[in-house]
């Protein structure tokens, strides 16, 4: 049986290509190592930090998260406050141009101050990475899109992740948040045709139902019945950014981020126990989801105003 693993590089662009075999290429650069029917899949986002949302779609798309900071510059500190409010397991990377001193007062006070440390040692980071897994979840099947193309004689094609459950070849699916069904017509783990793929494997799905140009970042494949959708997202637990400085209130013009799903977003309600937006078109989720609010037009200081947890 193979396993894979998914893991953003993030904060030093240039390493994850010394860590995998170069793949797709957009806003994310994809990267690939197979050994013995263990894949693991590097991220990077190659458009921040002059785009923002690269950044977050990377650590979404992320089971575990390579840190690599080789010195302390704004796009860094950026990154530092983003990776901290997104809270997935985090490995920092010290390079030889920041002190173990300096490392620990930009981390102060964040879950990074914690977090694993190790040096930039290619061989050593290889062979970390390498010993990482996704984590297995059971259920119906759940596939996030993050990129898709068509194929001559074959058609829509979608790239993702195998994020719960098994996909098998001929499943019928709904295109979340769409109305939409696609049926499944071909699998495809690392360019190898399979009929069935587990959980945390990076799969190519070649659907029937639907044209490649109407497939984008933000769907997800699921069965009919086990998403919601709606422009209307409200939830609690807000954990703001102890960064961000905007004036966060009613009325407030943000960006939703749920999974690799982002639209622009109006700030309805913000109480200790509940916040409430209104993104200006559906996004497809599940109770109990992350979702991240963000400010593209901050002056200064991080884009990241908080995370929440959907109802």
């Amino acid at each position: 049986m193979t396993t894979g693993v998914t893991v953003a590089v993030v904060g030093s662009p240039g390493i994850a290509k010394e860590l995998g075999k170069k793949g797709t290429e957009s806003d994310l650069t994809l990267y690939h190592t197979v050994r013995d029917d263990h894949a693991v899949t590097l991220v990077e986002p190659t458009q921040f930090p002059e785009k923002y949302l690269p950044l977050v779609a990377a650590l979404a798309m992320a089971d575990r998260v390579l840190l690599v900071v080789n010195e302390l510059t704004r796009p860094i500190a950026e990154t530092i406050a983003t990776v901290d409010v997104v809270d997935v397991p985090t490995t920092v990377v010290l390079g030889t141009s920041v002190g173990t001193e300096e490392l620990s007062r930009a981390l102060k006070g964040s879950r990074l101050e914690a977090a694993d440390r190790r040096a930039l040692d290619l061989p050593e980071l290889r062979a970390l990475v390498d010993g990482w897994t996704a984590p297995v979840r059971d259920g119906p099947v759940l596939v996030p899109i993050d990129h898709a193309f068509p194929v001559k004689g074959v058609g829509a094609v979608a790239l993702g992740v195998v994020r719960r459950g098994t996909l098998h070849s001929h499943d019928a699916l709904k295109l979340w948040p769409t109305p939409r069904t696609v049926e499944v017509r071909s699998i495809q783990v690392h360019d190898i045709d399979r009929k069935e793929a587990a959980c945390g494997e990076r799969v190519g799905v070649a659907l029937r139902g639907v044209e490649a140009d109407e497939l984008a970042r933000g769907q997800t494949l699921a069965p009919e019945g086990t998403m919601r959708e709606g422009p209307a997202l409200s939830g609690g637990s807000f954990v703001r950014c102890r960064y961000y400085r905007g004036d966060l209130r009613a009325g407030a013009q943000l960006h939703v981020v749920v999974g690799l799903g982002s639209a622009p977003a109006s700030l309805d309600e913000l109480s200790p126990t509940r916040l409430t937006v209104t993104a200006d078109r559906p996004l497809a989720y599940e109770p109990g989801d992350p979702a991240y609010l963000l400010d593209l037009s901050v002056p200064t200081g991080p884009r990241i105003v908080g995370r929440f947890t959907l109802g």
